[in-house]
């Protein structure tokens, strides 16, 4: 059984399947700051996984879109202060073009659940 959750027209936040979840991309605020936007990512992933039954030592792999790469030291500063210790997913980082010229950084979730 697929179950979708804050399903829209053109995505749900949240996908469960098979005992993983997948996680629509998420982004930070509008801030001009890449910790500030990495930290409200980061919030809401956590707050998804939670919804979904999962956590974030849970997580199976993360992708993460930056608008520069330029971004990418001070985005992993706030990435490692958050990830649990012992649990790091496998994870790649790239840089694109993201959907709103303010963003600097998204991030694709998939985790394990109970």
């Amino acid at each position: 059984m697929i179950e979708r959750l804050h399903t829209n027209e053109r995505s749900s936040k949240i996908v469960k399947h098979n005992g993983v979840v997948y996680l629509t991309g998420q982004v930070g605020g509008t801030e001009d700051d890449i910790t500030i936007q990495t930290k409200e990512c980061l919030s809401r992933v956590e707050k998804l996984l939670t919804e979904a039954g999962s956590s974030t030592k849970q997580m199976l792999q993360v992708e993460i879109w930056l608008a520069d790469m330029t971004d990418f030291a001070a985005m992993n500063l706030v990435w490692n202060a958050w990830v649990p210790e012992g649990h790091a997913p496998a994870r790649a980082c790239g840089e694109a073009k993201l959907a709103r010229p303010e963003l600097k950084v998204e991030m694709i979730v998939t985790a394990a659940y109970d």
